[in-house]
C-alpha cells in the first residue's frame, strides 16, 4: 500500500468513523484512498474553517478525538482559526494538512505555506512527515498526545510525495497498538496522599466553602463524581463558561456562572468564600475580573492536569497537579464540613437578586423569552452549540444544562462562526438527538454556507437566529463604555427563512412569543435542518456585566 492507504487504515484502527474535510491537490492521494471506503464517513464541508469546527463539535460532544482533513496552502491557513479555537478550549483534534512534495518545500511552490511553523503556538504538538517510515509512529503519537493529559489539537503535515510513497513492513514499523513512549511527555500525575489530606482538611474547616467547576470537569466520570461530592457534603457549586454542564444548571446547589457575565449569587459567593476548590479552572480574565481583587479572602485549591496552569494567572495556596476526578475520589471520605447556616442564608439572599432589564414596552421578542421557550421545548436535553456574542451569554445564563458535553461554545478564543459547523459535528455523532445552534445575525453570516453541508447529509440541526440588526455585544460595549458612539455595528441580514429554503432546508419566522413557541415546536418535529429567525428587540443588553478592568464585586446588575 502507499502512505495514503496506510493512513486511512490507521484511522480505522483508531476507531475514527468520521472525517470532516475539503479536498485539494496535495491531498488527492488521501481522497483516492477514501474512494469506496465504507468504514469512514467523509463530511464534505464548504470551508476548511468549518471542517475543523465540525471536528471540534464532534469531539466536545463525544469525548473522542475529532479529525479534519484539508489541503495545503489556503486550505491549511483556513483551518488555523479552528485549530486555535480548539487549543484555547483543550479539545482533542487531529488535523491532517496536505503539503507540497518535500523537494518543493521552501521554494514558494504553488499552494505552499509553512503550516508546521504557523501552528506551533496553537497546537498541543505538531508534525511534518518527511519519510514514509515515520508515518505510523507519528500517527500513533498524535492520537496519544491529543487525548491524554490535558487534551488538545495535534497537526500532522503530509507532503504529497510521502503519502504517495510505497509502504512496506521493511520501510516502516507497523502499529502494534501499544501506547507510544515520548521522551519528556508525562500526561499522568498521581496526586500525593499528603496533598489530598491537606485539601480535605482545609475544606473540612471552611465556614464559607465553594466549588468552582471549569472545563477540566467535563471529562470522563468527573461530572458524576462532582455531583456526588457536592451533594454528600452540601457544597455550593459555581461554574465557568467552559464548565457549564459538568454540574446540572438547575441543581439546588448550583449558583450559576461566574465572571464578567456571571450570576449575582456565583460572583458574590466567590468573592466572599473562605475556601474555594477550583477544579480544572485556568482563571482567564473573563473569570477573574481584576486579578488582584479576585476572591481576596479565600484559601484557593487549584487542581489541573496541566502544571503550567498552576499559579499562572492567580496565586493559589494549594496547587495540585492531577485529574479533578482523582482528587474528588481521594478526599470524598476525608472531608467533614461543618455546615454554617449564615453562609446558606447569605447565598439564598444572593440567589434572589436577579439581573433586571429596564426597557420601553416593545412588541418584539426578548432574547430571554426565546431561550426559555427552547429550554421548555427540549426539556434541557438538547445539545446546544452557540456562536459568540450576546446570544452566547443569554444561552449560558438562561438555558439549564442537565449533563456534560451538551454545551458547545468557543470560550477562550471567542470565535464567531463556530456554532453551525460545531452543531453539524455533534449531529453527525448523535443523529437521534436534538441539536440546536443558537446564534446571532452577525455570527451566523460568517459560516452560513454550511447549511448546505447539513442538508446534503440530512442532519438534524435546528438553528435559532437572534436577529436584532446589530453586532450585539460590541454595540453593548459602545453603549455602556463609549457613550453610545455606535461605530460599524449595524449589520444587514438576508431573509434567513428564504435563504434556508434556497438551500433546501426549512425556514420559520417568529415576531411574538406565541409565534416563537409555535415555530420551536414545529422545528423540533421537522426532519433535517431548520432555520428559525427570531425578530428580537434591538438594544437589549446582557446583564450582569463586570466593566473591563473591574472586580467581580463591581458588576452592573441592571
Amino acid at each position: 500500500m502507499n502512505g495514503a492507504e496506510l493512513l486511512i487504515e490507521m484511522l480505522i484502527a483508531k476507531k475514527v468513523e468520521t472525517l470532516f474535510g475539503y479536498p485539494g491537490g496535495a491531498v488527492l492521494p488521501l481522497y483516492d484512498a477514501l474512494y469506496g471506503n465504507n468504514r469512514i464517513q467523509h463530511v464534505l464541508v464548504r470551508h476548511e474553517q468549518a471542517a475543523v469546527h465540525a471536528a471540534d463539535g464532534y469531539a466536545r460532544a463525544t469525548g473522542r478525538p475529532g479529525v479534519a482533513l484539508v489541503t495545503s496552502g489556503p486550505g491549511a491557513t483556513n483551518a488555523v482559526t479552528g485549530i486555535a479555537t480548539a487549543f484555547m478550549d483543550s479539545v482533542p483534534l487531529i488535523v491532517l494538512t496536505g503539503q507540497v512534495a518535500t523537494d518543493l518545500i521552501g521554494l514558494d511552490s504553488f499552494q505552499e505555506v509553512d503550516i508546521y511553523g504557523m501552528t506551533m503556538p496553537v497546537t498541543k504538538h505538531n508534525y511534518i512527515v518527511r519519510e514514509i517510515a515515520e508515518l505510523s509512529r507519528i500517527v500513533n503519537e498524535a492520537f496519544h498526545i491529543a487525548t491524554s493529559g490535558r487534551p488538545g489539537p495535534v497537526l500532522i503535515d503530509l507532503p504529497k510525495n510521502v503519502i504517495n510513497a510505497e509502504y512496506t513492513i521493511e520501510n516502516g514499523a507497523a502499529a502494534d497498538g501499544a501506547l507510544p513512549r515520548i521522551r519528556g511527555y508525562q500526561p499522568d500525575h498521581p496526586i500525593d496522599p499528603a496533598v489530598l489530606e491537606l485539601a480535605a482538611e482545609r475544606l473540612s474547616g471552611a465556614k464559607r466553602p465553594l466549588i468552582l467547576a471549569g472545563g477540566g470537569c467535563i471529562q470522563g466520570e468527573t461530572p458524576a463524581l462532582l455531583r456526588a461530592f457536592a451533594e454528600r457534603h452540601h457544597l455550593p457549586v459555581a461554574s465557568t463558561l467552559m464548565g457549564l454542564g459538568a454540574f446540572p444548571s438547575g441543581h439546588y446547589l448550583h449558583l450559576g456562572m461566574v465572571g464578567m457575565h456571571g450570576s449575582v449569587a456565583a460572583n458574590r459567593a466567590l468573592q466572599s468564600a473562605d475556601v474555594v476548590l477550583c477544579l480544572g479552572v485556568r482563571f482567564s480574565d473573563r473569570v477573574t475580573g481584576k486579578r488582584k481583587a479576585f476572591s481576596p479572602g479565600s484559601y484557593k485549591i487549584q487542581v489541573d492536569l496541566d502544571p503550567s496552569e498552576l499559579n499562572k494567572n492567580i496565586p493559589v495556596d494549594l496547587a495540585v497537579t492531577g485529574s479533578c476526578g482523582e482528587l474528588l475520589k481521594g478526599i470524598e471520605e476525608q472531608v467533614h464540613p461543618v455546615e454554617d447556616p449564615a453562609w446558606e442564608e447569605q447565598i439564598a439572599l444572593w440567589r434572589k437578586r436577579k439581573a433586571k432589564v429596564s426597557r420601553e414596552p416593545n412588541p418584539k421578542l426578548s432574547p430571554q423569552e426565546v431561550i426559555r421557550c427552547l429550554q421548555k421545548a427540549t426539556a434541557g436535553d438538547a445539545i446546544i452549540a452557540t456562536d459568540v456574542g450576546q446570544h452566547q451569554i443569554w444561552t449560558a445564563t438562561h438555558y439549564e444544562f442537565t449533563e456534560a458535553r451538551s454545551f458547545l461554545t468557543s470560550g477562550g478564543l471567542g470565535t464567531m462562526g463556530y456554532g453551525l459547523p460545531a452543531a453539524i459535528g455533534a449531529a453527525v455523532a448523535f443523529p437521534e438527538r436534538d441539536v440546536v445552534c443558537i446564534t446571532g445575525d452577525g455570527s451566523f453570516q460568517m459560516n452560513m454556507q454550511e447549511i448546505m453541508t447539513a442538508v446534503d447529509h440530512g442532519l438534524n440541526v435546528k438553528v435559532a437566529i437572534f436577529k436584532n440588526g446589530y453586532l450585539g455585544m460590541v454595540r453593548q460595549w459602545q453603549q455602556l463604555f463609549l457613550g453610545r458612539r455606535y461605530s460599524s455595528v449595524r449589520i444587514s441580514s438576508p431573509d434567513f427563512v428564504a435563504l434556508a429554503k434556497s438551500f433546501g432546508a426549512h425556514g420559520f419566522r417568529a415576531r411574538t412569543l406565541a409565534e416563537a413557541e409555535q415555530i420551536i415546536e414545529q422545528a423540533l418535529h421537522t426532519e433535517g435542518l431548520v432555520v428559525m429567525e427570531f425578530d428580537i428587540t434591538e438594544e437589549d443588553n446582557v446583564y450582569p456585566i463586570v466593566p473591563p478592568g473591574s472586580s467581580n464585586q463591581d458588576m452592573i446588575v441592571e
